[in-house]
């Protein structure tokens, strides 16, 4: 099997060393809009560079991974689609609901594969919360805590092409909250916080945001996230129900220290970013993609999945513009009944 990869960046380059050892990838052909940067991988792994992406599809590929910057999604994968590849795309599919849409619509034409970067669905701690609650080993779920923080912000630039709090750092926890659950988001209100530094005013995003979601059958669930937790990398997830109470992510590595006498001492060492507290989950979501395009399993995390984080996402934009209570289906992105 031979896989391009388009986008050498630090996803990128994990991915790439995921697949250049898996045992039924024979070859990778590896691309950048910094040709540099993709020879110096490809030198590195003793795979090809591609100078451009046209030479992805021209020198013939089984299958195409995106992690390019998100306002690129979309179209590499609209156009591995009409190319008939399978792809394997960090989330989001796109920046907007509009662009979204139209990349499920070209997959499904095609009959072709899109499964999302959602690693969370890999974690073995998140994994472990979907089995306590579908067994019901909590009881009746009535509260749900979902915490994500970013030891330092991103650089300026990044700020305007991500989409903004809710979208590039949030989604993660809005599909992990539908899959761990199994429920749907009916309600949301959010609100955000601007009062760091001035390149997030400047950029029309915040640096720390909350929301508040009522899922289909009552249960409430609380979701924050910041780019200034100054301890360290910080994601977990705390689930409440009538029986007992479990959390993800809670281990000696957390970047939380307690002020009772008798409380756990602070993390020796916390975790440093995401790449490093999901690395198991990225393997484990590249080596199911594998098995996806050898036909030995289905698609864990297909486009629709996405489609449903986004739109939550884009429900919290606007909720916390307008400070108000919106519904996931609210925000307008298109003729999208047929995703419904």
């Amino acid at each position: 099997m031979r896989i391009g990869v388009i986008g050498t960046g630090r996803l990128g380059t994990l991915h790439a060393r995921t697949l250049s050892r898996h045992r039924d990838v024979g070859s990778l052909i590896l691309t950048d809009a910094d040709p540099a940067r993709a020879q110096a991988l490809a030198h590195r792994l003793g795979e090809t560079a591609a100078p451009g992406v046209d030479e992805i599809f021209t020198w013939g590929v089984d299958a195409v991974v995106i992690t390019t910057a998100t306002s690129a999604h979309a179209e590499l994968i609209g156009r591995a689609a009409r190319a008939g590849l399978p792809v394997f795309c960090e989330k989001p599919i796109a920046p907007d609901l509009a662009g979204t849409l139209q990349a499920i619509t070209e997959v499904e034409a095609a009959g072709t594969v899109l499964q999302m970067g959602f690693q969370r669905r890999f974690d073995a701690g998140y994994t472990g919360a979907r089995e306590a609650v579908r067994s019901g080993r909590l009881g009746r779920l009535h509260t749900v805590r979902a915490v994500s923080g970013d030891p330092e912000p991103p650089p300026a630039g990044y700020l305007p092409q991500s989409g903004g709090l809710y979208r590039d750092t949030l989604i993660q926890e809005f599909d992990i909250l539908r899959w761990v659950t199994g429920r749907e988001v009916v309600d949301i209100y959010a609100a955000g916080s601007d009062a760091g530094p001035a390149m997030f005013r400047e950029a029309g995003d915040v640096d720390t945001g909350a929301a508040l979601l009522t899922l289909d059958d009552g249960t409430l669930a609380t979701v924050t996230a910041t780019r200034l937790n100054g301890a360290g990398y910080d994601v977990r997830m705390e689930l409440a129900g009538e029986r007992d109470q479990i959390a993800v992510g809670l281990d000696d590595r957390t970047p939380i220290a307690s002020t009772e006498p008798t409380g756990p001492p602070p993390a020796d060492k916390p975790w440093t970013g995401f790449l490093e507290r999901f690395g198991p989950a990225y393997e484990a979501e590249l080596n199911a993609f594998v098995e996806v395009v050898r036909g030995e399993r289905a698609n864990p995390c297909d486009g629709r999945e996405a489609l449903r984080a986004l739109r939550i996402a884009e429900a919290c934009e606007l909720s916390r513009r307008e400070r108000r209570p919106v519904r996931p289906t609210e925000p307008a992105g298109g003729a999208d009944a047929v995703f419904d």
